[in-house]
């Protein structure tokens, strides 16, 4: 028989120093919902984690930045809407000014309406997004994704609009005019479509930022996320 040492007593302090420890561990990790509390839970699932954790956040920043040049473009198509309402009615006073059984008085206030009509159109040039330019015609460098890939936004000019269209206070003078005016209702179509396109092409690049977000937080939850029902068991 041994008396000077409990070895019975020392086991079970050990076994209920551990058992404590466990029961501890197991409530960190309920309150908390995360499985890695600390290091040594999991090192290569924390290391994982932490890029995961990362990457979600950039994508984030890069939905953003791509959601901007979406409304950026969206804008462009604005005010680009208003100047095909703007042409149109100038294609229609060059017509009008051409009917033989007007006089110049007639023309002249056909004129005045073309003119106040030009005027509009030419203002496009002061036209901006946050301090950028809407009508530069410089493209613009997107960043897409969470490693810094670009997409270019082609851009649009508003000097293609802002240029004397000429007068219809004759009629020679509107048959000018109507070409003028003819040849920028074809570059304005060019131009919607090349917003469009950035608009389309930025929108799929919107939809794979979220689906990969989707994926790799679900993946980042299977590594770092507490199994409820099996830690209160443990």
């Amino acid at each position: 028989m041994v008396i000077n040492t409990n070895v019975s007593a020392q086991s079970s302090a050990r076994l209920l120093g551990e058992s404590s420890a466990m029961l501890s561990k197991s409530l960190a990790r309920l309150s908390s919902g995360s499985k890695i509390v600390s290091p040594e839970d999991d090192a290569a699932g924390l290391a994982v984690s932490m890029r995961f954790d990362a990457q979600i956040n950039r994508i984030g920043a890069a939905r953003t930045n791509v959601s901007n040049a979406i409304s950026f473009a969206q804008t462009q198509d604005g005010f680009l809407k208003k100047v095909s309402t703007a042409l149109d009615r100038m294609s229609e006073l060059a017509i009008l000014a051409q009917d033989v059984t007007k006089g110049d008085a007639d023309r002249a206030l056909y004129d005045a309406e073309f003119t106040k009509l030009e005027g509009y159109i030419s203002d496009l040039t002061t036209k901006d997004f946050n301090g950028v330019s809407l009508f530069s015609g410089s493209a613009l460098s997107v960043v897409v994704d969470s490693e810094g890939k670009t997409y270019s936004m082609n851009g649009v000019a508003a000097t293609t609009y802002s240029a004397d269209a000429g007068s219809v206070g004759t009629a020679s003078g509107a048959a000018t005019a109507l070409s003028t005016i003819k040849t920028r209702i074809t570059s304005l179509a060019t131009d919607r479509a090349t917003i469009g396109a950035n608009i389309s092409a930025l929108n799929s690049y919107n939809d794979q930022l979220g689906v990969l977000k989707d994926n790799l937080s679900a993946g980042n939850s299977r590594i770092k996320d507490v199994d409820v029902a099996e830690e209160s068991t443990q």
